[in-house]
């Protein structure tokens, strides 16, 4: 049926009470419908928890003798004098005093905006994919999508009543094994549409012989993290289903020995995983049923394509793949004809269709504003956007410096971004999700699959770069037909973006514009806050060198203390060697200059790497005498090219090829020692050697030569003596006892 007789349920307006919750009713939680469409009215189980993965922040900074941004925070707001920096709330009186407030108004596009966009289309070859015939992307109720009786309490306690588009479509065709590609709106239960299917068919699989059946791909962290929850709160009345999570910042022991251990689910992002296959034992794939890509565009995006290929190299062929993506970019079509088998495409919206409730503005930072882009952005949320926002910045150091600025002007805030430790992520992310933190401060990290609940703004401090950044960004609000803002500050270089989301988001699209001495006002506090945020990146930066220190030092003891150990173990390898590593960071190189060469992509890599372990394998069937030939061509080659590294003007003089010459040097030496066991030959004193020192070493080749010619010589007389060979048999008497 057509997507228009799918509708979303009105949210409830009943609030969480974290109180009751942490008095023990954390089941009786509300869901927000994380995901999915279908709100209970009754209390239910949520089916996000970031909590439990890892250490708490406050066990880690007391490991590493550290202490917290919050605490640096809260110490300098102790000391500072109240008169010199007005508080929250005293600042927001004096600025609703003498301020108007912000207006909104619809976007007037400028002459230049006014040009007419033409929509890019990724080539789609229809031809590839199987027609999707009867597909119907509706059903009343999860009961009439073929599930297991526990599935089905699964999702009445996780308040799930009925399946989205995406789901409805996507669950019985999965049951039934085939390859799909799905693409459907942020937000639409894409997780559960892959991850219901997939728990059905573990409930008949074969529990006698255990392995590693599922394996889902994300391209970050946190999404693995919540991915994991999901499956857990999903499976948790099947007894006999066991998942594992694998990512960076975790232990690895630990990740090992539950590898090993054989769980029939596997979430992991690309470069660890590839890791253990590597370098861990009684570790493999080989009978991988479901393999599954979560958010598929980001994977590529992020370089993993060369890892995506090698573990489909590692992944059986006889296998069951989906990939899920809320956007369909040419890459994706590439990677869907390498891993997808006769695949169906099932698209329940638009890749660029808007949320209903979605309401888009723009604030232009030109002219004054320009330099002032931090006050603008306090400005906004003293007043209007005070709570349930994530606020996205261009780079790792503007998301700390803003949360150091949110913090010293009274805001609650916590940041997410890379140069954060994993425990501080995730307790970022459930500071954020229990709302004991009314701002979330993210780099892009945060902007693909966390569905956290009640986000009701979402801020582009830093505009992005395209289109498809900027859609993902936004679908962290207006989730599942609720309501939401997302607000975009937009300069005069992103006038190309500004046209396009325009263009996207039609009448909805609104201009804010934010009262000036409410901007004159923050600034002002900013310019006096600056000594501190200085202080507090000092301290830090000591802080940081401190502990550089210190690991510095527990390196050196341990390897003191466990050198024979540590030597002991295998180096940790990687599916691509060095040397290749090496020539992929010199194309790189070269094209950053402007070099004509040929930049070797994934494909060529790969394919250069195959070709040379098919060699490595037909070398070791080889003579020895062969094999010794082709490594002393090698080095001869190498040699070469160091020669034309170095510029050399001289061209090495035609002669001896190096082979042949390293094989009378051999038989010369070999027969000069024999000859000197022999007595036949006299060796030179160190006298006569230094006199003649120049003409030996001018004149090596011929010494080589005619000592294996004087060696040769010797054995013809051998052979050329007449007569009966002097018996070397000795008789037996000596055997006889005395």
């Amino acid at each position: 049926m057509e997507d228009s007789e799918f509708a979303f349920e009105p949210p409830s307006d009943e609030e969480i009470d974290y109180e009751d919750v942490s008095n023990g009713g954390e089941d009786e939680e509300e869901n927000s419908d994380v995901e999915e469409k279908g709100l209970s009215k009754t209390k239910t189980q949520s089916p996000w928890d970031f909590s439990s993965y890892t250490e708490s922040v406050a066990e880690e900074h007391a490991r590493r003798s550290t202490t917290s941004i919050d605490d640096k925070i809260s110490k300098l707001i102790q000391q500072r004098n109240a008169e010199i920096i007005p508080e929250k709330d005293e600042v927001d009186d004096d600025v609703s005093s003498d301020s108007e407030p912000d207006r909104q108004e619809d976007l007037k596009p400028e002459e230049e905006d006014d040009e007419v966009l033409t929509a890019v289309s990724s080539g789609d070859n229809r031809s590839f994919f199987t027609k999707a015939d009867g597909v119907s992307f509706h059903a009343d109720s999860f009961s009439n999508l073929h599930l297991s009786r526990p599935l089905l309490r699964a999702c009445e306690a996780l308040g799930y009543t009925q399946p989205t588009p995406i789901q409805a479509a996507c669950i019985p065709l999965a049951l039934t094994g085939r390859d799909i590609c799905g693409s459907a709106i942020t937000g639409s239960g894409k997780t559960a549409a892959f991850a219901l299917p997939t728990l059905e068919r573990l409930l008949f699989r074969p529990k006698r012989r255990p392995a590693i059946r599922v394996l889902i791909l994300t391209p970050t962290r946190e999404l693995a993290v919540q991915i994991h929850s999901m499956i857990g709160k999903l499976a948790q009345f099947v007894t006999d289903i066991r998942c594992c999570l694998v990512l960076g910042g975790l232990s690895v022991k630990d990740q090992e020995a539950a590898l090993r251990s054989m769980p029939d689910i596997v979430v992991a992002t690309p470069g660890r995983i590839i890791d253990h296959l590597s370098n861990s034992m009684s570790i493999d794939l080989d009978d991988l049923s479901v393999l599954i890509l979560d958010e598929a565009d980001r994977l590529l995006e992020l370089g993993f394509e060369a890892e995506i290929r090698e573990l489909v190299r590692l992944c059986p062929k006889r296998r069951q793949t989906m990939l899920f993506s809320a956007t369909m970019t040419e890459q994706v079509d590439e990677l869907i004809k390498l891993l997808l088998n006769k695949p169906l495409r099932l698209s329940a919206d638009p890749t660029t269709k808007r949320p209903p409730k979605l309401t888009e503005e723009v604030v232009r930072i030109r002219g004054k504003l320009e330099g002032n882009q931090e006050a603008v952005l306090l400005a906004l949320c003293s007043k209007t956007f005070t709570s349930k926002a994530i606020i996205f910045s261009g780079t790792k150091q503007a998301a700390h410096r803003l949360k150091i600025l949110f913090g010293l002007a009274g805001f609650k805030a916590a940041e997410l971004h890379g140069n954060l430790t994993q425990a501080q992520r995730l307790d970022a992310l459930e500071l954020f999700r229990r709302q004991e933190v009314d701002f979330l401060i993210a780099t892009n990290v945060a902007a693909r699959g966390l569905d956290i609940i009640g986000v009701q703004t979402v801020i582009n401090y830093e505009c992005p770069r395209d289109l498809t950044s900027y859609v993902h960004r936004v679908g962290r609000t207006a989730r599942a037909g609720r309501e939401g803002y997302a607000v975009t500050f937009v300069t005069d270089n992103d006038r190309s973006l500004l046209k396009a989301i325009a263009k996207r988001a039609g009448s909805k699209f609104k201009r804010r514009t934010v009262a000036d001495p409410a901007i004159t006002k923050w600034s002002r506090v900013i310019e006096q806050m600056e000594d501190q945020v200085a202080s507090i990146l000092r301290e830090e930066r000591e802080e940081m060198a401190l502990r550089k220190a210190e690991m510095e030092a527990d390196k050196a003891e341990n390897m003191i203390r466990h050198r024979d150990e540590i030597f002991s173990r295998p180096k940790r390898t990687w599916f691509v060697t060095e040397k290749e590593k090496k020539l992929v960071a010199n194309a790189g190189k070269e094209a950053d200059k402007g070099s004509k060469k040929k930049v070797m992509s994934a494909e060529e890599a790969e394919e250069r790497r195959k070709k040379e372990k098919k060699k490595r394998e037909h070398e070791k069937n080889l003579p020895r005498k062969k094999r010794r030939k082709l490594e002393a061509s090698r080095e001869m080659l190498e040699d070469e090219a160091e020669n034309e590294g170095n510029n050399r003007s001289k061209k090495d003089k035609p002669g001896i090829s190096l082979v042949d010459l390293a094989y009378r040097r051999a038989k010369g030496a070999k027969g000069a020692k024999k000859a000197a066991d022999a007595g036949k030959a006299v060796r030179t004193n160190k006298k006569g050697a230094k006199k003649s020192s120049s003409r030996v070493s001018n004149s090596r080749p011929e010494e080589m030569k005619e000592l294996f010619q004087s060696d040769m010589s010797e054995k013809k007389q051998k052979r050329s003596l007449g007569g009966k060979k002097a018996s070397s048999f000795k008789s037996k008497s000596r055997y006889k006892r005395r």
